[in-house]
């Protein structure tokens, strides 16, 4: 597939706070929280122009044309200075057709946001094309790594708190990197902060025993301990309440590494706050990698690292039950 030509989604905000509006909207892309974000902050902007609820409408893909959609673009307003029309699931139309000799020449009193679930094969084809010429085409990327905790530390700030770069990371290793399940565990924080400013790492974890959670981190701590009965209750709860084996098997693999790497930062006698970083652990939990590593053997970690492989391998090539690959993986880390 061709590397995408569009611009980011972020874009729309920038315009949008500038008071710039645009007449159509092709958004398309596989994170669905910034397209929801997106329709929304489109519609908040839109919100002065309209009067009558006739001129704001919602289509979806599976049971509407862009013909349709392009008949009513083109009428005016029943009562308002604008119109806004919102046509879901455009991935769903064969036919554009008409979208693509609307777009040549918008009607100058609508607004028309159309959403496009997932990628696009290729940009260089009609209508994407044209749309881009008139920088219409807006991409939601999925945000990962460094742009993720980037994103988290901005919406922090949104509602008036702060939130360190290493606690973002928790709440990335904790939550997984979808930004709908971030989005509801700030929600959480903020409301259990009430007045508080800062979201310290105490405030995470309380926040998490008080709704009775179990994090990656406590997998980690039992796995460290090399408690089998309790790795295996916690990988179950957090399977339960939507965990990627995936993230569970990447996660453990980071804590594996790091917990190899910590016999040499000891050594070396590296402080613990920069032994932390090193491994890729917040500081409160390196003490637990300390413990770990004087538990485990080199070549128990080793097995650890072969199960991690064999499970990412059965995971990528075979069927077999979620729950079954995590347990067979925990058996093969935690020797009896």
């Amino acid at each position: 597939m061709a590397k995408s030509k569009a611009p980011s989604i972020l874009e729309v905000e920038k315009l949008l706070k500038k008071k710039i509006i645009l007449p159509v909207y092709y958004l398309f892309g596989e994170d669905g929280y910034s397209l929801n974000r997106t329709l929304e902050s489109i519609q908040k902007a839109m919100q002065p122009f309209i009067t009558s609820d006739f001129d704001r409408e919602t289509f979806y893909g599976e049971n509407r044309t862009f013909s349709d959609v392009i008949s009513l673009a083109s009428t005016f307003p029943f009562g308002s200075q604008k119109k806004l029309i919102i046509f879901k699931q455009t991935e769903k139309q064969r036919d554009k057709k008409e979208f693509l000799s609307y777009i040549k020449s918008p009607s100058d009193f609508t607004v028309l946001v159309c959403i496009h679930d997932g990628l696009i094969t290729s940009t260089d084809s009609e209508p994407y094309k044209t749309l881009a010429a008139h920088n219409f085409l807006f991409e939601a990327k999925d945000l990962k790594g460094a742009n993720l905790i980037a994103w988290l530390i901005s919406r922090t700030q949104e509602e008036g708190k702060t939130l360190s770069y290493e606690n973002a990371q928790v709440l990335v290793d904790i939550s997984g990197e979808n930004r709908s399940a971030l989005e509801s565990q700030l929600e959480k924080i903020f409301t259990y902060l009430a007045s508080e400013k800062e979201i310290t790492i105490e405030a995470i974890r309380n926040l998490s025993t008080s709704l009775k959670e179990y994090s990656i981190f406590d997998l980690q701590n039992a796995i460290g301990k090399k408690d089998k009965s309790t790795a295996l209750k916690i990988a179950f709860n957090l399977l339960q309440n939507g965990m990627e084996p995936t993230q569970i098997i990447a996660m453990l693999n980071k804590y594996i590494t790091g917990i190899a790497r910590t016999g040499e930062l000891i050594g070396n006698k590296t402080p613990e706050q920069a032994a932390a970083r090193i491994v890729g652990t917040h500081p409160y939990y390196y003490k637990n990698y300390i413990q770990a590593r004087n538990i485990y053997k080199d070549s128990e970690l080793t097995e650890a690292f072969r199960a991690l492989l064999k499970a990412d391998i059965s995971l990528k090539t075979t069927s077999l039950d979620h729950k079954a690959l995590i347990s067979i993986l925990i058996a093969e880390m935690i020797k009896d």
